[in-house]
């Protein structure tokens, strides 16, 4: 799924991977993160997927201002703080926005989300919902939390 959309963007950008889309393509903008580890992942997808699509001429410390600008409550305050102040001292530089992405992720993350999503695994149930429904959850949860294979099947079962 990653390597389709990613070919998407790809072919939007004539091939490098920048795309900006015009204001006929509308895309989400990330919910406000506050610091919760389960929580990362998400934001950092949909941080990568807005800042491709609607920021991709501006420059990496502005993109990083502007997900700094939706982190907001929590430990996240006290993180946000400090990169600020790294940032504006001149004390740190981000290459590429991605690069920010990682250490954001590294920091909440913390291999907590690979914890949490295993222990969602465990819970999940089918319920009154269609199978399809259930399966793409399950495909869903099952990304960040290192089940694979016979285990997985386990799980799903």
């Amino acid at each position: 799924m990653q390597a389709q959309i990613q070919a998407l963007l790809a072919v939007g950008g004539g091939g490098t991977g920048e795309v900006t889309a015009g204001p006929h393509v509308e895309i989400a903008k990330p919910a406000i993160f506050s610091g919760e580890a389960g929580k990362v992942g998400g934001f950092v997808n949909a941080c990568k997927l807005y800042v491709r699509m609607k920021m991709g001429g501006a420059m990496v410390v502005e993109q990083v201002y502007w997900i700094l600008s939706h982190v907001q409550g929590g430990s996240a305050d006290i993180w946000k703080e400090n990169v600020i102040e790294e940032l504006e001292a001149g004390e740190v530089k981000y290459e590429t926005v991605e690069k920010f992405l990682v250490g954001l992720k590294k920091e909440f993350g913390g291999g907590e989300e690979e914890a949490v999503k295993a222990a969602e695994l465990r819970k999940l149930e089918q319920g009154g919902r269609m199978i399809e429904e259930f399966v793409q959850e399950l495909k869903w949860v099952a990304r960040g939390s290192r089940y694979e294979g016979r285990p997985l099947v386990e799980e799903f079962k």
